[in-house]
């Protein structure tokens, strides 16, 4: 069963903030006031699906190592540090805070600042996420060398 929830939790977080991001950017690019403030205002809701997901695959990810912390294994240990530190000291508070300040319609420059700093904090998590199902694929074989060699043995 964990080996089920590992991959379905990961990738429901990978896809979580890649909507939040994408929802963000497309909003802020080409959308209107009204549709800002209903992308923003929505985003914290949307952590009732992250948190648990990213909760869950780690978790699972923790029982699959088995106490493992070597090769791949570790490497996904100390990224997943980083994307919950970055998470919770930055995503999160982030998201309240530009949650409340588009409620009140109030998009001053520290509206945008903060809007750029999650941007980029988002960006850096969706990519160590990615890294992380890329490494997770390799150690269950599912990316492998291909040969540069042709069949006759001809580059």
């Amino acid at each position: 069963m964990v080996r089920i929830i590992h991959p379905v939790a990961g990738a429901l977080a990978i896809l979580s903030i890649a909507s939040f991001w994408l929802s963000t950017a497309l909003s802020e690019l080409f959308g209107s006031q009204a549709t800002v403030i209903a992308v923003k205002t929505a985003i914290p809701w949307g952590f009732f699906v992250l948190i648990p997901a990213l909760a869950a695959a780690g978790g699972s990810g923790i029982a699959l190592a088995r106490g493992g912390r070597g090769g791949l294994v570790g490497i996904k240990f100390k990224r997943m540090r980083l994307i919950a530190a970055n998470g919770i000291l930055v995503l999160i508070p982030s998201a309240l805070f530009l949650a409340s300040k588009a409620g009140a319609t109030e998009f001053d420059a520290t509206f945008y600042a903060v809007q750029a700093l999650e941007l980029v904090a988002g960006a850096t998590n969706i990519t160590l996420l990615g890294l992380n199902m890329r490494d997770g694929l390799k150690m269950k074989g599912r990316f492998r060398r291909r040969s540069a060699l042709l069949p006759n043995g001809r580059i």
